[in-house]
This record gives C-alpha cells, structure tokens and sequence, in this order.
C-alpha cells in the first residue's frame, strides 16, 4: 500500500513538472536528456513529481543539478516510490546526490521520501542529510523499512535538525520550523521509542505527526507521549494507527490530550486500548470536552464496551464541534439503547457523523485468558521513578548531541 500525502499546497499546471507513475527506468543521461530538456524550459518552477519511476545514481547527477537552477521557486518535491529495482548500493549512491542539491533549496517546503527501501544501508546519507535540512517544512518518510535502529538514528538527526535550525533563523529569513514528520510503516518499535521522543519534542512547533503501522509496543508509545509528542502543543494531527497501547499507552495519551489545545484528528484505530484503556481516555476526553477542537476520533478494533458508548454519550454534546467518530471493530452490541443516544446526538447536533456499525465484535475469553498473562506486564503504567530516569537519559542525550554533528 503506497503512501498517500495530500499537499497543502496549491500550484497551477503550468509551474508543475510531472513524471508521476510513468514506470521509467532511467539509467543513462541519454534516457533522461528529454525529461532534462523539459524541466530546463520550466519558468517559475513549484513542484517536482519523480514518483513511480526507478532512477539511477547516474540519471540522479543529472536531475539534482536541475533542480539547483529551479532554486528560486521550487517549493515541492516529490521523491517516492524511485528505487524499484535498484541494489542497496545504488540507493545511498543517487540519495547522496539529491540529498546535496535539496539542502542548497531555500524555498523548498514539502520533501516526500515515502516508499523507498532505504533500510540500514542508507542511514549514514540519510542521518546526515536530516540534521543539516533547515528549510523543509513538511517531510514525509512513511514505509522505508527503517528498523528501531535506523529509527533511533532518524530520532537524534531530528534533534540535531532543531538545533541548527534555532541558530540558523538568526541569519537566514528563509529557515523555517518543522510543522509535517511523516514515519510511519517503518518498523520503529519501542527501541526508537526514547530517540524518536527527542527529536520530536526538540521540533517544537510540529503539527501533524504520523507514526502509524510502526509495531510500537505499550511501553515504548508511554514513552514516546510522555517524553515527546506531549511537548508540541501545536499540535493538529496525531495517527498512531496501528501500534499497541493497551493501559499502559492508553493512560500516557490520556494524561497528553490537555497538552494539545489545537488537536483536531486523533488516530488510534487498531491500537488495542482495551476496555480500560479506552475509559481513561475518554475519561480525560469530557474533563477538557468544552475546550476540544476535536474533529476526527478513529477508534476502530479497541476493544471499547458499552460503558465507553456511555461515556461518549455523556462528552459529545459538551464539545465545541461534534467530531466524526470511527467505532467499527469493538465489543459492544449493535442494538446498544447507546448506539441509538449517539445517534441522536450527531442528529440534533447537526455536524460529525458516526461510522456504519457493521463489524463489531464479540470478545474472544479463552485468547484473552492465554494472553492476559503476557500482557498484564505491558499493561503497568511507568510509575514516577522510571519516567524520570528516562528524563535523565534524554537531558544526559541532549547535552552529548548538542556538541556533535553525527553520534
């Protein structure tokens, strides 16, 4: 499944150059010469689409030095999905080359990275590129294949990133903050969880994070919101689609929400909260429900019951907007008298809309006994004293990363 970015940005057709899903494979200068000779009669270049193609190092020599005479108005670029077929030595190779020319784009503010195999043998380009890259706004790097590893690794560039960015905006008028980071389907786990937490937290004024699809377990998500995403209280868009809370994490989003005033999409659709989870969330929902800017609750496959149906019963019609909501996947029954309440609600509210109810489920008791062992350990919230010898690792982190370039 590609990953999808819909851009806030807006061009007219006449300052776009699109290649997008033309399935080349571009070797030689000689198979990109009309493609060069094309962009080179561009005026007033925005947006870049490579996207669906395969490109090699040589073609990518090429194609960056184009985008350096664009350097006045290319503001887009999109990279994603152009390294079917190559070997891992090609990817670091052309990533090298790019990665030179976008650094020298001031205008340049969404940089798509998204769906190529970038994995461990990339990590050094990609380190070193993400802690000098001072003028993107929006980066998307969603299904890499990065691994914890790697994903730490991203995590301490991110910070490093923030650091030249706060010097450089002293000099350079064109130095902007990061407001979009991309990550998800990369298989972060909980061991990026630390690192990942710095570097978000260091980027202060993000608004839109996406670390879905990324096998983040219960402990490793408390950390990485109560370390990091509870410090960016810009925040609008937060998907962890697909990760693991249980208590643990449901209890760490639930003690964040009064962090992030503008919040207005929360994802956590397949993310097992569990019936207990789910009720500390909302819980902590209807405590700020008259101050919530909330427009999107997903909360498919959490294992809600009808006592979370009452509980949103009881928040909705506090709220400043009637959020749409996304139940399918739990364990309440269809013909619930709640259903018919929260139906009513999203009538007389007149915004917002419930999900069809189609796919509800019925709790499974011989699994959750084989399993309720295993899980009562990632189910223990981080009591006081682990959360603040991860807070000395993270200080103790900081002080090292804030003198160094690549650790």
């Amino acid at each position: 499944m590609a990953t999808v970015y819909e851009s806030k940005l807006e061009f007219a057709e006449k300052s776009v150059f699109s290649l997008k899903n033309k399935v080349l494979k571009l070797d030689t200068y000689d198979q990109v010469k009309p493609y060069i000779e094309q962009l080179s009669n561009k005026k007033d270049l925005q947006k870049i689409d490579l996207s669906g193609n395969t490109i090699s190092p040589e073609v990518t020599k090429h194609l960056a030095k184009e985008f350096l005479n664009h350097k006045n108005s290319l503001r887009e670029l999109n990279l994603q999905d152009i390294y079917t077929s190559r070997d891992k030595n090609e990817i670091p190779a052309s990533l090298k080359e790019f990665f030179a020319a976008i650094l020298q784009l001031p205008h340049l503010q969404v940089l798509n990275l998204s769906d190529n195999a970038f994995g461990q043998d990339t990590i050094e380009v990609l380190e070193d590129f993400i802690s000098k890259c001072k003028y993107v706004e929006h980066f998307i790097m969603s299904n890499n294949g990065l691994g914890p590893l790697s994903g730490s690794r991203v995590g301490k560039a991110l910070f490093k990133m923030a650091k030249l960015r706060e010097i450089a905006k002293e000099k350079d008028a064109d130095v902007r903050s990061l407001k979009t980071f991309w990550c998800g389907r990369n298989r972060l786990e909980s061991g990026s969880a630390e690192f990942m937490a710095l570097g978000l937290r260091s980027n202060k004024h993000l608004e839109d994070v996406r670390l879905y699809q990324d096998g983040i377990r219960p402990n490793g998500i408390a950390r990485l919101i109560h370390h990091g995403l509870s410090y960016l209280h810009d925040l609008q868009v937060l998907d962890l689609d697909d990760n693991t809370f249980t208590v643990a994490g449901s209890i760490a989003l639930a003690d964040a929400l009064s962090s992030w005033p503008e919040l207005k999409v929360l994802n956590v659709n397949d993310c097992l909260l569990k019936a207990k989870g789910s009720i500390k969330l909302l819980e902590k929902l209807a405590e700020i429900s008259d101050k919530s800017k909330l427009q999107q609750i997903k909360l498919q496959y959490n294992e809600l019951d009808s006592d979370s149906l009452k509980l949103l019963v009881g928040l909705l019609p506090s709220m400043v907007r009637i959020p749409d909501l996304e139940l399918n996947g739990n364990v309440f029954e269809e013909d619930s008298e709640y259903i018919d309440k929260l139906n009513s609600i999203f009538t007389i509210k007149g915004s917002g809309s419930l999900d069809e109810l189609d796919d509800l489920e019925e709790p499974d008791s011989e699994e959750e006994e084989s399993s309720s062992e295993d899980e009562n350990e990632s189910e223990k919230e981080e009591d006081d004293e682990q959360r603040k010898e991860v807070e000395a690792r993270l200080i103790s982190l900081e002080e090292q990363l804030a003198g160094t370039h690549i650790i």
